[in-house]
């Protein structure tokens, strides 16, 4: 796989893989288009200005205003990631698959069957406080599967956890479907989930392999 280095303030909004209505009826087209055209487009442009910022702060060695800028580049820069994982993360209703071989069996070896770990990963998802992601990881420190519950997209990680499957709790994900009913949006995105490309990430991160884009 050819690698290619994203320069400062060079990050494009990946395109979606399936049409705007190829979700429903479980996102709506015009939440879709909302989501990813408006707010996922923008972390992207936040994460470009904090980038382009940082660049000109090095060439001036002037870091009056360090603390604002990195924290635009880990708030836009986790959007941006995460954003770009749950796109990829879901495929039309009947179209996902089942969980591959070594999904499985990771799933089984940590969480001891399937439904603990469904049932743990809804439940996680469903008590993000506030706005933030529920997040399967794998993590090479332990070698095996982690739940993470993710506020504000850089809170609550930790280290080196690698995202295989994220759900998007934030409320632009799904209130203009769902209103403040956040579990019945969980439970119908789960009916979403593009096991292959959950297999696809957990092989790649097998290997110490980190695919972001679609």
């Amino acid at each position: 796989m050819t690698e290619t280095v994203i320069m400062p303030g060079q990050h494009k909004l990946p395109p979606l893989p399936y049409p705007y209505d190829a979700l429903e009826p479980v996102i709506s087209e015009e939440a879709l288009r909302i989501h990813h055209d408006l707010h996922h487009k923008a972390y992207v442009d936040g994460l470009n200005r904090a980038e382009v910022a940082l660049v000109e702060a090095r060439g001036r060695n002037d870091y009056a205003y360090i603390k604002y800028w990195e924290n635009q580049l880990a708030f836009n820069g986790s959007g941006h990631i995460l954003h770009s994982i749950f796109w990829a993360n879901m495929a039309p209703v009947g179209t996902g698959g089942q969980p591959g071989l070594a999904t499985a069996t990771q799933i089984n070896l940590y969480f001891g069957n399937f439904n603990s770990f469904r049932n743990q990963f809804m439940e996680a998802a469903e008590k993000v406080e506030a706005s933030g992601w529920g997040i399967l990881v794998w993590h090479p420190a332990w070698r095996r599967l982690e739940l993470l519950q993710c506020e504000k997209h850089q809170n609550l990680t930790q280290w080196s956890g690698i995202p295989i499957l994220v759900c998007d709790v934030w409320e632009h994900a799904y209130y203009l479907d769902y209103q403040n009913r956040r579990r019945d949006y969980i439970e119908k995105w789960w009916n979403l989930i593009n096991w292959d490309d959950v297999e696809r990430r957990l092989l790649l991160a097998f290997r110490g392999m980190v695919p972001l884009i679609l």
